[in-house]
């Protein structure tokens, strides 16, 4: 990749090259004191001393010429409003228009100076990740907060941006009085919910979220969507997805998403009964539900390819796949046919877009709205797996019609045939396919990476220079760190070509959080899947309290990231919860065993909520990280982090439904626990993995 230190020198404002952070020079400086360590010449005391003055003289270069630079603005913005006030008495429309656009130059410098601050925020803290990884120290979280909670603090200017703050406010004031010629007397002030919408202003905000971007429920929410982006936009790249933007068709793309997740669960409290009623085992249920996992497994790939030239396309391929694979399911019962019920839920599985739906949001959906589209396809999978188990135990009936029967194994099918036919008429009537020029400029945002890392401070003071020691570093590659190579290679900034070349890219940190997912898709799918075949055998369950079961685990999703995302993450770092909520995933598989005493319904359904609820923690969590720590070639392309991840939790629930299935051939009295062995070990596994790769990398 391109190393960090000449991506900062290319974009660099050349009147002010002077008052950037010195890269190169403090690279040169880390190399120095870890030669100085492994030799013995120099103490770490002292080098963590004469590392913080470097790094206090930087920041206070950085810091005064911001001041001086938000100074000229403010003198300039005081002119204007002298010129201004003197254009209240005469109306001149021309002379509105002249100050309105230099209203606008201002707002256009400022964006300049945002993007100085931004650069330099980014490369302080690749500094300092480079620093602990060399030297093995913990310097970061010393630095920041140290620096960061005293009364003459220079990192204070950056992290709170009260200059900054000041001049968009009085930009956007007098722009707003400026667009009023009918004499209110209202202001932003009295109507802050009515924004002004003004380019230059949106394009100021949307620079201002990148660098204050502090860690809030819809952050941690949309994470989960693991829309993976690149780092340091510019203004043209906004205009780009503007006018790729389609309400309609965004909404469309969470609708699939939607339909997608309640189709998948919603055979779920069923499958066991549809399975005895064709003459199989109860345990073919894995098989039945699995089925659809095995398909999405080849269709993430080819309809990630397929979004490289449509959206559209795909789409209607999807709603026609899934209209006719849920129609087989559901007459594989009057067929009396096992063979047609798998087929059915195979051809669902390859009807599977998930893969377009988050590449529209990473394509097509503005900056500035790209982190709320997120969260959106987020909760619409949260409300899928929810809603699916509930429909379920509303079809309660038995009927036939022409023949054809309608009860509680086919009615699914059934409703899901009918639900993508309405969504395919939507679809062509609304959708409305992006544009496809040619965008040498355009790389999408990286909503993630250039957040900025937010352990709250005893003040509440959020931290955006600190970000996790997890985070991806574009001058470095995997294990270069530790090689003692310190220029990076200038390999290509390609996306990944194939499977084997985006393996390629992951790192040792990488690998270890795609295990966490393996995992955690794993045990949750053991637990949802046989949930009916175990709670019929011990509690003989009806089809109802097991639909209820069900779409309470799929209820505590969002109120667990909300908690998550809003609170816990603010109070501990990323690594702690991910190991505590990977530690309380095995407790919950752990209780979960049927040992000595009888089995009990409070038992049951405690350690199934204790690992749901858990897994639900870890999966935010892990995603949160795996976004940041990706390369960012797999950001674009067919063979993106998001198809990683979607192939690796595909991967786990196919294995898991297999394992109920061949385990019911032991005998439904020791699937529980053959079941939950292989989540336990992997669980462990995982757990000793973590702990081993940070220690070491940390």
């Amino acid at each position: 990749m391109v190393a960090f230190g000449k991506k900062l020198k290319e974009r660099q404002i050349q009147e002010w090259q002077g008052y950037y952070i010195n890269y190169k020079l403090m690279k040169k400086k880390v190399r120095q004191y870890t030669q100085q360590i492994q030799v013995g010449s120099q103490d770490r005391g002292h080098v963590l001393k004469d590392f913080s003055r470097m790094l206090d003289n930087q920041i206070e270069k950085i810091v005064l010429f911001l001041l001086e630079q938000q100074g000229h603005l403010a003198s300039r913005i005081a002119k204007l409003g002298e010129q201004q006030e003197a254009l209240q008495r005469q109306q001149d429309i021309s002379k509105i228009s002249e100050l309105r656009e230099a209203y606008r130059e201002v707002g256009r410098d400022l964006l300049k100076l945002l993007y100085f601050v931004e650069l330099n925020a980014v490369g302080l803290r690749k500094i300092l990740k480079k620093f602990d990884k060399r030297l093995r120290h913990r310097f970061t979280d010393y630095y920041v907060k140290t620096r960061a909670n005293h009364p003459y603090s220079q990192l204070q200017q950056v992290f709170k941006h009260v200059g900054i703050g000041a001049v968009v406010g009085a930009i956007s004031r007098n722009l707003a009085d400026l667009e009023d010629c009918q004499g209110s007397y209202l202001s932003i002030y009295d109507q802050p919910a009515l924004p002004l919408q003004d380019p230059t202003i949106e394009s100021i905000k949307a620079a201002v979220d990148r660098l204050t971007h502090s860690t809030n429920f819809l952050h941690f929410l949309a994470q989960h969507a693991l829309i993976l982006h690149e780092e340091l936009p510019t203004p043209v790249e906004e205009q780009v997805d503007d006018g790729r933007y389609h309400f309609m068709s965004l909404l469309l793309n969470l609708a699939n998403t939607f339909l997608y997740m309640v189709n998948t669960y919603i055979i779920v409290p069923t499958a066991d009964d549809y399975a005895l009623s064709l003459g199989a085992a109860a345990t073919v249920c894995g098989v039945v539900i699995g089925a659809m996992a095995v398909a999405q497994v080849f269709s993430s790939v080819y309809f990630s390819a397929w979004s490289n030239k449509s959206y559209f396309r795909p789409l209607v391929f999807s709603s026609i796949v899934l209209f006719l694979g849920n129609i087989m399911y559901a007459m594989a019962y009057d067929l009396n046919s096992i063979s047609i019920l798998l087929m059915g839920r195979l051809l669902c599985g390859f009807g599977s877009a998930r893969a377009v739906n988050r590449r529209y949001i990473s394509d097509c959906v503005p900056i500035k709205i790209r982190m709320q589209a997120s969260a959106g396809f987020v909760s619409a999978s949260a409300l899928g797996m929810a809603c699916g188990p509930a429909l379920a135990g509303l079809f309660q009936c038995h009927f036939k019609v022409f023949n054809i029967t309608f009860n509680q194994e086919t009615l699914p099918g059934w409703a899901m045939a009918v639900g993508w036919l309405f969504y395919l008429i939507w679809l062509w009537i609304s959708f409305k396919e992006p544009s496809r020029e040619k965008e040498p400029s355009h790389k999408p945002e990286e909503s993630n990476e250039e957040s900025l890392q937010t352990d709250a401070l005893e003040n509440g003071l959020q931290q955006p220079l600190l970000l996790s020691l997890e985070e991806k570093d574009e001058d470095e590659s995997g294990d270069q760190e530790f090689d003692g190579s310190d220029e990076a290679s200038e390999e290509s900034h390609q996306p990944a070509t194939s499977i084997a070349s985006a393996y390629r890219l992951l790192t040792p940190s990488v690998k270890v959080q795609l295990l966490i997912y393996f995992m955690l898709k794993y045990a949750m799918e053991i637990l949802l899947s046989e949930s009916s075949v175990i709670t019929t055998y011990y509690f003989r369950w009806s089809t109802t309290k097991v639909a209820i079961f069900l779409a309470f685990l799929g209820l505590t999703v969002l109120p667990v990231n909300i908690i998550v995302g809003s609170y816990i993450s603010n109070m501990f770092e990323d690594r702690q919860i991910l190991l505590a909520s990977e530690v309380m995933v095995c407790i919950g598989i752990i209780l979960s065993f049927h040992l000595i005493i009888p089995y009990s319904v409070a038992q049951y359904v405690s350690s199934g909520l204790i690992m749901f609820v858990s897994a639900e923690v870890l999966e935010g969590v892990n995603l949160s990280l795996l976004s940041r720590v990706m390369s960012s070639r797999l950001s674009r392309g067919t063979y993106n982090g998001g198809l990683l991840s979607t192939e690796a939790g595909t991967i786990a629930r196919v294995i898991a439904d297999g394992t109920i299935t061949l385990a019911g051939y032991l005998g439904e009295s020791r699937l529980l626990n053959i079941t939950l062995l292989p989540s336990l070990a992997i669980c462990i596994s995982s757990i000793i993995a973590t702990i081993y790769t940070y220690n070491t990398l940390y």
